[in-house]
């Protein structure tokens, strides 16, 4: 809410890739910027395409996908340690992660779709976290940011064989069985197992509560839409 686009973009539109017109989106990150407190030039995006790749950034990258071209594609996870660097993650549904270390002084954003949820993205981001910068795992911070809730996300066999694959997962606590054969699959609570076995404490995980789908009046929703929609995005900056 809040921004210039217009028809089923409307309003706060954040995506370059959907069809709306440029130069609502960028006045559409303009005015979250403001709302923000930010630099609208510190933005970093990356070009997502389900993957489990991560890409550390740095100051030399910012602006990137809204004041430069993207230079980075394939790329479903971001990292940075320095200072008033904006990573911006996109969804229209999937599960956004956002990682604040406090003591080491490191934030990262993750797509994590069912196919990045699957793939571990969560838990390779805390990874490259480690190995990067030291992190460690028990002092990391992690938001789950509105994304489809497991009220609406109906999935069929072959999700639910993928997520088998993940064996220290509980499949009964993400996963709930429909009469017509298929699932209703819980992103949130797969994430949260799924950074608790990398060693994130269940006690610094805050899980959002609002799912896309049923609030589409508040979020872009692609269930919801039949794909005529804009995307949402989740912003994390780390201040001087």
């Amino acid at each position: 809410m809040g921004g210039v686009s217009e028809g089923y973009f409307a309003a706060m539109n954040l995506s370059f890739t959907t069809g709306d017109n440029r130069n609502d989106v960028v006045r559409n990150y303009e005015i979250i910027s403001e709302a923000l407190g930010i630099n609208p030039k510190s933005l970093v995006l990356s070009k997502q395409t389900h993957t489990d790749n991560i890409r550390v950034i740095t100051k030399k990258d910012c602006g990137m996908g809204v004041y430069k071209d993207f230079e980075y594609t394939d790329v479903d996870a971001l990292i940075t340690a320095e200072p008033n660097v904006t990573l911006v993650t996109h969804s229209a549904d999937c599960c956004l992660l956002g990682f604040y270390d406090p003591k080491k002084r490191v934030i990262a954003s993750a797509h994590a779709g069912w196919r990045g949820t699957v793939a571990e993205i969560g838990k390779k981001t805390v990874q490259k976290m480690q190995n990067k910068f030291g992190c460690n795992p028990a002092d990391i911070i992690v938001g789950l940011a509105p994304s489809i809730g497991k009220c609406c996300y109906e999935v069929d066999d072959p999700v639910y064989n993928e997520f088998c694959k993940l064996e220290y997962l509980k499949l009964d606590d993400i996963f709930f069985d429909k009469p017509n054969g298929k699932y209703m699959l819980d992103l949130w609570e797969a994430n949260r197992q799924i950074l608790v076995n990398i060693g994130v404490l269940p006690e610094n995980i805050d899980i959002t509560d609002l799912c896309t789908n049923c609030h589409s009046d508040m979020f872009h929703s692609h269930r919801a839409t039949a794909g005529k929609r804009g995307v949402n995005a989740l912003f994390i900056q780390m201040c001087d």
